[in-house]
């Protein structure tokens, strides 16, 4: 289901696209590049006197990952093929082989916050890096053998994860009833 029209009319002023690919490599490992890209739909000037037209990418910029089965990351690089204060900016890509040893489900987000936050590394940097453990686990699942709900031991990962696989709603109740822990719904008895 699409979004409401607008209630008003409006003119578009910025968008901003985060795009994710996955790749399983040859040795056993998987790469995630993940691209960030700010755009303006009008023209303004900037601070060298210059003016940023249109359509042009503001920032620009992209960061591979490469992880191990475990999540941890193995090795990381940056790039900037837009950013506004172009050299200034891009002189940071190094530092973001410093993701490397982390992992992606254990403490991620506050780890890059330690390391990178503030003027330790580029903010548009590293909120692209929130997107990664979900794609990784994405990524993986294919690895996963079938869930026998009706025997295993062990409850699906993506159980509890969010509201609609809750094991107390109707999906769970539906599709993993091993796992369910809900109530049933008494029956109404009506007397007209």
């Amino acid at each position: 289901m699409s979004l409401p029209p607008a209630v008003s009319s409006r003119r578009a002023l910025h968008r901003r696209t985060i795009q994710v690919e996955s790749y399983e490599r040859e040795d056993g490992l998987w790469d995630l590049e993940a691209r960030l890209t700010d755009i303006k739909h009008y023209d303004f000037g900037r601070s060298d006197g210059s003016t940023h037209l249109s359509g042009r990418p503001v920032h620009d910029m992209s960061l591979r990952i490469t992880i191990n089965a475990d999540f941890s990351i193995v090795a990381a690089c940056a790039a900037y093929d837009g950013a506004p204060y172009d050299h200034h900016c891009k002189a940071i890509e190094p530092a973001y082989a410093g993701l490397v040893g982390l992992n992606l489900l254990k403490g991620f987000s506050q780890q890059v916050r330690t390391r990178f936050g503030r003027d330790a590394g580029c903010t548009h940097m590293s909120e692209l890096t929130a997107v990664l453990p979900t794609v990784a686990i994405q990524t993986m699942t294919y690895r996963r053998p079938p869930q026998d709900d009706q025997g295993g031991t062990v409850k699906p990962f993506q159980l509890d994860g969010c509201h609609a696989l809750s094991t107390q709603g109707e999906v769970v109740r539906q599709y993993y009833p091993r796992w369910y822990v809900g109530h049933e719904t008494p029956t109404t008895v009506s007397f007209s």
